[in-house]
């Protein structure tokens, strides 16, 4: 018995025919490892909404844009990794928040008028111009 799926899966015949190309053509895709679908207890080919959404991005850059194959995989590849770039960025803040927010002090209130020490600098003096003569 197979595995309930929790997300709609689309056969090959279905996506090649909604997005307008031949089946071989969604084949060349994963042998490339531009799309990986999984497969059913039967072998068949099961592409996902989110595969489906990566070969929107597939198609609008060879179609549209002219990209080949090989600038396909890279610009996707650089996608994956900017994508898991923001993650790990947005980790970080939200660490640095609580952190930030462990650390932070109310102010006394007689610590808000106490006097400080201020020391003032004296600007250095200029310094000395040469007169130029003039050469006759």
């Amino acid at each position: 018995m197979s595995k309930q799926r929790s997300k709609a899966a689309y056969m090959i015949s279905a996506v090649a025919d909604k997005y307008g190309v031949h089946p071989q053509t969604l084949r060349m895709y994963e042998r490339e490892g531009l799309l990986k679908p999984s497969r059913s207890d039967g072998n068949t080919r099961l592409y996902t909404d989110d595969d489906l959404v990566r070969l929107e991005v597939i198609l609008e850059l060879t179609r549209e844009l002219g990209v080949n194959l090989a600038g396909v995989e890279i610009i996707l590849n650089m996608r994956e990794k900017m994508s898991a770039m923001q993650t790990q960025i947005e980790q970080f803040v939200a660490s640095l928040n609580v952190e930030i927010t462990r650390n932070m002090r109310p102010v006394e209130p007689e610590q808000k008028n106490m006097l400080m020490r201020v020391v003032r600098v004296e600007p250095a003096p200029p310094a000395p111009v040469k007169k130029r003569s003039r050469g006759v």
